[in-house]
């Protein structure tokens, strides 16, 4: 199919398992590709056998993750948009819409990069930063935070516009160059161009230009596709109606502070975990990454149905709307239930892949069979809290994550952890998302009634 300005076979005509397939293959081949980058990153800083190196890299983790939350305030909040701008036919709105995303992530990112300039020793001995590690976690942070914030900010942000208007492909190969490029610069520049000592800085150094790479490619592909979508960054038309801006944010801020939120919750566990030893908390730390396959594929999917029921639902096919939203949610949980198949069956050889130690493997292979039974639950919530950012309604989405977050997961674990230690942090997540999946069905059946004709 030829890209037209607003892709509108896709979005209107094409049967839509085949829509939802054409954008969710590339959309899950890059979350997957994510995942490996995630891991691989992990894997060669741990090669440096330096503990003060590996602490620094992984204590400055929230000062990314509000790279990423500024991305997702305007990838998220102005993606959503422009597919529901698409479905009511108004192209010329949802280019300003896509110029005022692109230059608000940029000026957001240069705002907060400053920031942590400014404030880089006090801000990092808060984040845990001590004598041992503050120079390296300072040269981290300067490459992939200060230096580094605006193409970060950008890429993200730049491949949720992209998928908003049907490119899944485009926006999978931009986000996929950069990790893969990361990936391969990564022992490049820590074991061979750089010195002994200085591992730390190829790392955030390869993290830094992996960025700009694939920030370059969307730049790129914005200028060979004027004219033939709607999207746009003409500097001149960045300013959209009031009322588009405050649907930007309506949706954006909720999903940025649902970051911080996950983040919480991950500084949570880590801190109850680290109460029963060493050994569990290395366990619990591999199971965590490991068990990632079914949270980003499912990510993937439901970021691959988000334009396409933002675009129905505002042009008012509302059957299809459900029929994307039923197909995804299909797909969602029989890949769900494979992964905790293959969880189940192979959970030793996939503890032995990252650590030998038997004592820490035995751990983990119970983590893992316990936790991956939250894999349908959890997709579940998912597909409800992207529903909710499709239509616009952010407040939904961020209230069923405060519930997930604040009112389920953080109380249950600290209830679990007191009764049972390390065996009921490893089950709430199961009940926590179980009991989030049941309230956002309710949320959603009560809500669907007034959105949905």
């Amino acid at each position: 199919m030829a890209e037209t300005k607003d892709n509108r076979f896709l979005f209107e005509e094409m049967p839509v398992p085949e829509a939802l397939t054409r954008l969710a293959v590339p959309t899950v081949i890059g979350q997957l590709i994510l995942l490996f980058y995630n891991l691989a990153d992990t894997f060669f800083i741990g090669r440096t056998g330096n503990p003060y190196m590996i602490a620094a890299a992984s204590l400055i983790l929230p000062l990314y993750s509000i790279c990423i939350a500024i991305a997702n305030l305007f990838g998220v909040g102005g993606g959503s948009l422009i597919s529901r701008l698409m479905g009511q036919k108004r192209g010329e709105e949802a280019a300003r819409v896509c110029s005022f995303s692109f230059y608000g992530a940029i000026i957001t990112a240069l705002a907060f990069s400053a920031a942590v300039y400014l404030s880089m020793r006090p801000l990092l001995y808060f984040l845990g930063a001590s004598g041992k590690t503050y120079e390296f976690a300072r040269e981290y942070t300067l490459y992939t935070t200060v230096i580094g914030a605006v193409p970060a900010v950008l890429t993200i942000a730049m491949a949720n516009l992209f998928r908003s208007v049907g490119l899944a492909r485009k926006a999978a190969i931009g986000s996929s160059t950069g990790c893969l490029l990361n990936v391969a610069l990564d022992p490049l520049f820590m074991f061979v161009i750089l010195p002994k000592g200085m591992e730390i800085q190829g790392a955030a150094a390869a993290t830094m230009l992996s960025n700009v790479v694939s920030m370059l490619y969307f730049i790129f592909q914005l200028a060979k596709l004027k004219g033939t979508t709607v999207l746009s960054v003409n500097i001149k038309e960045c300013l959209p109606g009031k009322d588009s801006v405050a649907a930007v944010f309506a949706v954006g801020i909720p999903s940025a502070l649902t970051m911080f939120l996950y983040e919480a919750t991950n500084i949570v566990i880590d801190k109850l975990a680290s109460t029963h030893g060493d050994i569990p908390v290395a366990a619990i730390g591999i199971v965590l990454k490991a068990e990632r396959i079914p949270l980003n594929i499912g990510v993937g999917i439901c970021q691959a149905m988000m334009p396409l029921v933002a675009y129905n639902y505002t042009s008012g096919n509302h059957v299809r709307m459900r029929s994307v939203m039923k197909t995804a949610r299909t797909a969602g949980i029989v890949i769900s239930i494979a992964c905790i198949v293959m969880y189940e069956l192979l959970a030793g050889g996939i503890m032995r892949i990252f650590i030998n130690d038997p004592q820490t493997v035995a751990l983990g292979i119970h983590y893992m069979r316990a936790r991956c039974l939250a894999s349908v639950v959890m997709f579940m919530c998912f597909n409800y809290v992207f529903f909710f950012e499709a239509v616009g309604k952010g407040s939904i989405s961020f209230t069923l994550a405060v519930i997930r977050q604040l009112v389920f997961n953080i109380p249950i674990l600290l209830l679990m952890n007191s009764v049972s230690g390390m065996n009921g942090i490893i089950w709430t997540q199961f009940i926590a998302d179980g009991c989030t999946a049941l309230v956002s069905f309710i949320i959603y059946r009560k809500t669907a009634a007034n959105i949905i004709k």
